[in-house]
Parts: C-alpha cells; structure tokens; sequence
C-alpha cells in the first residue's frame, strides 16, 4: 500500500525516524557483541554464562518475529513500530543498571522482542512511503540502517567501554529512544486498517519450543561437546518432535501460522533461500570473525579493531544508496547478481590471504569489495521478497526475518566449530611437519634460558600459529556457503523478473 507523502520534506521525515529505530536496534547488537568478554568481573560469571546474554536475545527476538503480524493486524504499522521501539528503550536502561547475569539476560530478551517489531514493522512502512517506481531507493535506505550500523558497532562498543563503561552502550539508547517515541507518535502516517487477528496458539507454541531448543543447541553445542552430551541429544530430540508437532497442527488447522501461498512464487521462494543462505550461513560468519580475527590474531584493542570493521562498513553505506538506484534503473535481479560475483571475489581471493602477517591498513583495504558486495546485496534481495509478497509483504518479512535468525545461528555455530576444527588441524600439522631437530633445539634454548615457562611460551606459540593458519580455511569454508548462495541468485533468471509492486 503506497503512503504518498505531501512532499519531500514530510517524507524526509518518515524515512528519518524510521530508519533511525532500525539503526538503533541492529547498531546494539553488535555493540553487544564486543563487549562480551568485559561483563564476566561485573556479573560474577563466565564467557559460556555470559553467551547467554546473546542467545536470549537472539531467542526473544526469533520468538517475537511469529507473532509480529499478528500484532500488526491488531494495531498497524506505525504503532507496532513504536511499541517496538518503546520496550527496547526502556529494557536498555534495566540492562545498563544490571548487577547480575539473570536481570541482564531478562532485559536482553525483551530488548530482542523490541527489536523484531522494529525490524517487521519499519521494512514495511518504508518501501510503503515510496512509488513503485523508487523502491530500490526505498530499500537501499532500509540496507543502509540494516548493514551499516553492525560494521560500526564494533568500533563505538570498543570505544564506550575502554574509553567509559559497558553501561554506556546500553545508557545511550535511553534519549534517544524517548524522543524517537514522541517524534514518531506525532509524525508518522497510520493509514493501516485494523482487524482482530486469528492467533494458532498451538503453532506459535510448538515453533517457539523448536526455536528455543535448536537455538539453545547451536550456541551451546560446542561448550557442551555436542552428542557426548545428554543435554544436547534432549535438546535435538525437542527440536525434531517441537518441529514435526507444529507441522501436524499446521496441515490440519484452518488458521495457520504463515501464509504459504507465499512459496507458490518461484522469486518469492528463489529470494528466501538466497536470503537465508548468503546472510545467514555465510556473511554472518564473516561478522562474527573478523572482530575476533582483529583482536586475538592481529592483537589489536577493542576500539583499534573496529576501525577494521569499520573499514568496509563504509562502503556497505555508500553502495546500499547506489544499489537502490541500480534497482530502479535496471532490476534488482541484476543488482543482486553484480553484488553476489563481487562477494565470491572477496571471499574466495582476498579475505583468505588475511593473516598475522598482512599489515593492518592492507587487511581493510582487502575488505573493502567485501564491503561493496554487502551493500549491494541487502536492498535488491529486500526488494525481490517484498515485491512478490503482494498483499503478504509483513507475512514476508516474517517469514524471511525469522529464517535469517535462525541462519544466523548456523552461521556462529558453524564458524566456531570450524575455527577449532581447523585450529586443531593445522596444529597437527605443525606437530608432524615441523623440522623436529631444529624445533628440540630451540626447545632446549628456551629451557635453559626460562625453564619450563619456555616450553610453555613454545607451546603458547604454536597454538597461536596454528589458530591463524586455520583462519584461511575458515574464511574458505564460509566462502562455500557463499557459493551456494550465489548459485541461487542465477537461478532467478531462469523465470521472468515481477516488476510490479
């Protein structure tokens, strides 16, 4: 449904308030992320209690996005956006006046809640504001606040909390949050019709057990050891049969869930795939590692590290502004597969020749058609799904929002599995290849000189070689998955593209 705005300045207006709520929301997330490690002292626990902070919010927000649309028929567009926006203000100030894990991860939850209102309500609202002709300008805004603010919430989380507290990342969405409540009560248009929306209790049940257990399995996994652990092998039995259950209830209900009608569009079902694969299995795990490739490979403090994410978050913004036009003049198809090429190149050629050795500035500058290619992907694939969403386009964004949560959990399980697998592999490796009359004569200098903390200090070493050898299979492997995304992509021209909104 096209808002028409009176003229620019009102829909400048729009676009800001409501861009600002997504940036807001996603920028935390990763802002979050960095400053993990610093909540142990603070909250008297450890980095696997401390996860928690993460995984309930990635559970609350993948819960929140099943019952989004009902909330929307219910209230519109416009309302649920604020309500989104109103408890992730209010929680980010219960999170910054934690003192223990259990509030925090409480206040976290609702946060992730918050933040899938933002996200469902705000991608509908703003390729509304815009004719059908613009939508690509439509999205590559929505891209700039979606991709850009995770490139530099690194480098603001590092800065707050070397610089002031951890409670300064949270503290600083209070006032922000407040005036962007007001300012969008007062400002944003509300022309959605309203209606009592059937709920399938029983579906939203099921599928919010299957979440939780599978999400539970692929962040605690590894700490657990996997199918050695009982805990585990319940969690996956819960996932199977929470699953299968919500797939009975589905088949037999008159009022289901999700809109599946949606997957009769073979752009529809093409983009959703793309969607979950290309984000979720492979860029979240470029995402997740290269903050901590900066840190623990390159030794470089929080605040210096983000300038390396930052580095290629800046193209992220540029391009997703010059997607937009390239979707409009051209299709988003062919956007999305200029974008999909540029990322093979970046992670097949340049990504994995990053190591201890690369210099820092050279390291951001091999980033940077990484940064290109991310920027040119989020707006056409935004577009595609929406587009063919017709009258489903907030069942649409639920549905792919859901699916990228849930793909980016694969994508965190699936990097720090590799990472210790290939860590583990190269150290082997060394182990077998290494010149062993050299290596015990070093061996045997480093005790005369240190004693045993010499062997150690080797050891110590040769793990560290090792972790960052391994990042060059790591970095490869997500580049696999990279493949298969972008296979999907050339699958879209093999029908003709919709062009209608």
């Amino acid at each position: 449904m096209y808002i028409k705005a009176k003229n620019r300045i009102e829909l400048s207006i729009w676009v800001v308030l409501t861009i600002i709520g997504v940036f807001m929301a996603v920028l935390d997330t990763t802002i979050v992320d960095v400053m993990i490690p610093r909540l142990q002292a603070p909250l008297s626990t450890d980095l696997y209690g401390v996860q928690w902070v993460i995984t309930a919010y990635m559970i609350a927000a993948a819960i929140a996005f099943l019952v989004t649309h009902s909330i929307i028929k219910l209230i519109g567009n416009k309302n649920t956006y604020i309500l989104g926006v109103f408890l992730f203000t209010i929680f980010s100030f219960f999170c910054g006046i934690s003192n223990n894990l259990e509030s925090i991860i409480f206040a976290r939850a609702i946060q992730g809640f918050g933040e899938a209102l933002i996200l469902v309500s705000a991608k509908v609202m703003i390729f509304n504001y815009f004719p059908p002709e613009k939508k690509g300008i439509a999205m590559g805004i929505f891209a700039l606040g979606v991709a850009f603010a995770p490139a530099i919430g690194p480098t603001l989380g590092g800065y707050l909390t070397q610089y002031f507290s951890w409670r300064s990342a949270f503290f600083i969405n209070v006032p922000i949050g407040i005036i962007l409540v007001v300012f969008s009560y007062l400002l944003l248009p509300d022309k959605d019709k309203r209606e009592v929306p059937t709920i399938n209790f029983l579906s939203i049940i099921f599928l919010s057990i299957a979440t939780i257990s599978l999400l539970i399995l692929l962040s605690k996994g590894q700490e657990y050891g996997w199918l050695n652990s009982s805990f585990i092998v319940y969690m996956i039995f819960i996932t199977i049969f929470s699953t299968l259950f919500f797939a009975i209830n589905e088949i037999l209900s008159k009022n289901r869930l999700f809109e599946y009608s949606l997957f009769k569009n073979y752009h529809f079902t093409i983009a959703t795939l793309i969607f979950t694969i290309l984000f979720g299995f492979s860029m979240y795990q470029y995402f997740y590692l290269l903050p901590y490739f900066y840190e623990h490979i390159k030794g470089l403090p929080s605040s210096v590290a983000g300038f390396g994410i930052l580095g290629f978050g800046i193209w992220i913004g540029i391009f997703s502004i010059v997607s937009g036009k390239l979707i409009d003049k051209f299709s988003p198809t062919i956007t999305l597969s200029i974008a999909g090429i540029l990322y093979l190149i970046s992670t097949i050629f340049l990504i994995p020749t990053i190591n201890y050795y690369t210099p820092f500035y050279i390291a951001i500058i091999k980033t940077i058609l990484f940064g290109i290619a991310l920027g040119m992907f989020f707006a056409p694939i935004t577009v595609l799904i929406l587009q063919n969403a017709g009258k489903f386009q907030e069942q649409a964004v639920v549905i792919t929002d859901y699916l990228r949560f849930i793909g980016a959990g694969f994508g965190t399980s699936i990097a720090t599995n590799d990472l210790i697998f290939f860590t583990h592999q190269k150290f082997e490796a060394i182990n077998i290849y290494q010149n062993q009359v050299l290596t015990n004569s070093i061996l045997l200098e480093l005790k005369n000189l240190y004693g045993e903390a010499g062997n150690i200090l080797f050891s110590k070493y040769e793990q560290f070689m090792a972790m960052n050898y391994g990042f060059n299979d790591v970095w490869l492997h997500a580049a696999f998955w990279g493949i298969i995304g972008v296979f999907f992509i050339f699958m879209l021209f093999l029908k003709k593209e919709k062009r209608e909104s």
